[in-house]
This record gives C-alpha cells, sequence and structure tokens, in this order.
C-alpha cells in the first residue's frame, strides 16, 4: 500500500462518513418535523431526551423503530465515529506500510479517542 492509497482510503472514508451523517440527520429531522408539527413548544419546563437515548445500544433500538430523535442521534454517532474509523484506517494503513512508529501513534490516539469517548458524562 503506498501513501497516495492510504490517503486515498482515508479521504473516502472521511467523505463517506460525513455524507452518511449528513443524510441520515436530514432525513431525520424532516421525520421530525412531519411527526412533531402540530406541538407546542413549552418552555416553561426543561425535559430532557428520554432514558433510551442516553446509550449507543439504546439510540440504535430506537433507531431501528423510527424515532426520528433517535435517528437524529444516531446520525451525530455515525458523525463522531467517522474520525475514530479515520485513525483505525491510518493505524492499519501504517502497519502494511511496516511504519511502526506512525503505527505505534495512531494506536495511543485511537486509545485516547475510545476511552474519552467511552467515559464522558
Amino acid at each position: 500500500m503506498t501513501d497516495r492509497q492510504l490517503q486515498s482510503m482515508i479521504g473516502t472514508v472521511l467523505r463517506t462518513g460525513v455524507l452518511a451523517a449528513a443524510v441520515i440527520v436530514s432525513a431525520a429531522g424532516a421525520l421530525y418535523l412531519v411527526q412533531h408539527h402540530a406541538e407546542q413548544p413549552r418552555y416553561a419546563k426543561f425535559t430532557s431526551e428520554s432514558a433510551d437515548l442516553r446509550t449507543i445500544g439504546g439510540i440504535v433500538r430506537s433507531a431501528f423503530h423510527l424515532n426520528s430523535e433517535a435517528l437524529i442521534q444516531f446520525g451525530l454517532l455515525v458523525l463522531i465515529a467517522t474520525p475514530v474509523a479515520r485513525v483505525a484506517l491510518a493505524a492499519v494503513g501504517f502497519y502494511f506500510e511496516r511504519d511502526n512508529l506512525y503505527v505505534a501513534v495512531s494506536l495511543i490516539v485511537l486509545t485516547i479517542l475510545i476511552f474519552s469517548l467511552s467515559h464522558s458524562s
């Protein structure tokens, strides 16, 4: 694998991830407006999202049931996962190029990303 091929693959992953997230969020936003167009906003009392929308598993399950709020959050998860996938792909690409220093750096960055995403409150 050459540097040019690796850069091309990484660029494709980034473009695909951002476009997929944009399509999902746009379609889910339109679905949300169709489902909730007649509701009156209640500004006097703040209500947070349901418990199902606070975990990745809950978001995915609710998205499969075409819950528009879950679909919007799923699109945002795709957007967040895009740079994580980019770092993982870079680590694999550097491994095939036998560039051990960059493999190590990429794996450290990937570990930090995954740790920070899984331990955020």
